[in-house]
């Protein structure tokens, strides 16, 4: 069920998936909102899966995008107003859900995620984030992204435009990226090799992606950080 409906078809207590993304570059070849779609289609294969009753909330397509502010059409909120946004955002729905999960599709968001939840879950609310993620996947509009996008959205890819970008591994690129942004380390915007992304590997990507947040939703426990952990998880990254 989704926000198309009246309040009165809503049932009691629901279950409530709130995607969060980003309006932000990704390379030449994806469109902005490329995380926005993600975790919206995440979403919303994930409540097909769940048993309880879910609703979808509308996504929220804007996050904390800094390090991409050096490309036109980066749309950022920042870690802190992100933070506000979801403390008052979930405080206002927990007057009437049952249980509130943010499937969460951009990295940047991570630290505002979790300073909002942890201070929603000491105040009571029943509140928790899961990231959508997959072993394996590489870092910004490569191969992995790029996949995912032909599965869910292969009008709005762009492959003639697709170019490796910086392959050096993420853990190694971090200080330049926080000192320089994405810019001052891949003047494309891409981390990573889309050219080999194929639809196949979107769905198989998806498929697993899906399949992991279920499962954190349905028998996770919520770990320091208000991330929804299981045993087969991939660990959310801080």
């Amino acid at each position: 069920m989704s926000a198309d409906l009246p309040w009165p078809a809503l049932p009691s207590s629901p279950t409530v998936l709130v995607p969060l993304g980003s309006t932000e570059q990704h390379g030449p070849h994806l469109p902005l909102h490329t995380d926005t779609t993600i975790a919206a289609a995440v979403a919303q294969a994930c409540a097909a899966r769940l048993a309880a009753p879910v609703m979808i909330a509308p996504a929220l397509a804007y996050g904390a995008s800094g390090e991409h502010q050096g490309f036109p059409g980066t749309m950022s909120l920042g870690t802190e107003a992100l933070r506000f946004l979801l403390i008052e955002l979930v405080r206002s729905m927990s007057l009437w859900a049952g249980r509130i999960v943010i499937v969460n599709g951009h990295g940047g968001n991570v630290r505002g995620l979790v300073a909002a939840v942890t201070q929603l879950r000491s105040e009571r609310h029943h509140v928790a984030w899961v990231p959508c993620a997959a072993d394996g996947a590489d870092a910004h509009a490569g191969r992995s992204e790029t996949s995912l996008m032909l599965h869910l959205a292969p009008h709005l890819v762009d492959l003639t435009c697709a170019k490796p970008g910086n392959l050096t591994p993420l853990p190694r690129l971090m200080p330049d990226i926080i000192a320089r942004g994405i810019a001052g380390v891949s003047p494309s915007g891409v981390l990573g090799d889309p050219t080999a992304a194929s639809a196949q590997e979107g769905q198989r990507l998806f498929d697993r992606m899906a399949e992991d947040v279920a499962a954190r939703i349905s028998d996770g426990h919520v770990d320091q950080n208000g991330c929804l952990m299981h045993l087969r998880a991939v660990p959310c990254q801080t």
